[in-house]
């Protein structure tokens, strides 16, 4: 899969700029996980907020605006795009992330042993 080049600045940017939410699963947990894990990960014509290429797993961490109409399609499009490239996503939103942290590190931990089989 091609990576269009003008997401590899729009990608630093993005790392740079993480969301508090991005920031608590990166440093607190990804960073450490058992597999390797990129954040903001340009590919194709999206970037990921956080993705590891010898499982083809992308994580998403969905704001508010993911919850909008136009937010809800350009998901749908995006997760159909990136399963059509044997990339498997998996969504969470920043309240789950603040309030239900274990979960989802827990999820993420039992995505990566499926993927590993």
């Amino acid at each position: 899969m091609k990576t269009d080049p003008a997401k590899l600045d729009f990608a630093r940017h993005l790392r740079r700029e993480m969301t508090p939410q991005e920031r608590h699963l990166w440093y607190d947990f990804l960073r450490y996980a058992p597999v390797k894990f990129y954040k903001q990960k340009p590919l194709g014509s999206y970037v990921l907020d956080f993705y590891c290429p010898s499982l083809a797993l992308a994580l998403e961490v969905d704001g508010s605006q993911h919850y909008e109409n136009e937010g809800k399609q350009s998901d749908r499009e995006r997760t159909a795009y990136l399963e059509q490239q044997g990339v498997s996503v998996l969504r969470f939103s920043n309240s789950d992330v603040n309030l239900r942290f274990p979960a989802v590190c827990e999820a993420i931990l039992q995505a990566v042993e499926e993927r590993q089989k």
